[in-house]
């Protein structure tokens, strides 16, 4: 997911108007990195982390500051063709960024909150998902230690999205028909010409 002032959503370039030229350069070089919809890899399945060290604490890196160029609020593996079950978040901007490894959901509350939600690999796309408002996850850090999270709000909301694409699940299946049906016009309609295609 990426940030936007009021919402928990990743947000097409057009909704960053006021980005000085340095930052957006760099937002779109992180963005060119980003698996995008169509990629089978985004349907995938990620498979549970087994060797905590070196490799692993560098990949969360390279993800966190990925996330943070693409102004983004959540990443998972899968997103940048990893197909291991680590997604990293951040949701306040001066907070640290945290790693998730081996999530599981271990409970969610029975309140349940709509909100528009985006994705880095659905460019342009916002649509209403309904997720619970309060889950707890329990997880492992970056050098295997057993973490639990009790997250409510944007915190929960994000964790979730990120949880879905380790699943292979994107915010099209969590949404109704008419705005999958949008969302699938304006992903064609952004789409990059074939190479070799005349202007």
């Amino acid at each position: 997911m990426a940030s936007r002032a009021d919402e928990p959503a990743e947000v097409a370039e057009s909704e960053h108007p006021t980005l000085d030229p340095e930052t957006r350069a760099r937002r779109d070089a992180a963005l060119r990195l980003v698996r995008k919809h169509g990629d089978p890899v985004l349907r995938s399945r990620a498979l549970a982390v087994a060797e905590f060290g070196d490799a692993l604490q560098d990949q969360i890196r390279r993800m966190g500051q990925l996330m943070h160029e693409a102004l983004g609020i959540g990443l998972a593996a899968t997103q940048v063709g990893l197909m291991n079950r680590v997604l990293v978040y951040r949701v306040d901007s001066d907070g640290p960024i945290a790693a998730l490894v081996n999530p599981e959901l271990e409970w969610s509350g029975d309140e349940r909150e709509t909100m528009e939600e985006g994705c880095l690999s659905l460019p342009g796309v916002l649509v209403e998902v309904e997720r619970p408002i309060h889950v707890r996850v329990r997880a492992r850090d970056e050098r295997g230690e057993a973490i639990l999270i009790e997250a409510s709000g944007l915190e929960a909301r994000v964790i979730q999205h990120e949880m879905d694409h380790l699943d292979g699940v994107l915010i099209l299946d969590r949404t109704t028909r008419e705005q999958r049906k949008e969302a699938m016009r304006t992903l064609r309609e952004t789409a990059p010409a074939p190479l070799g295609a005349s202007a």
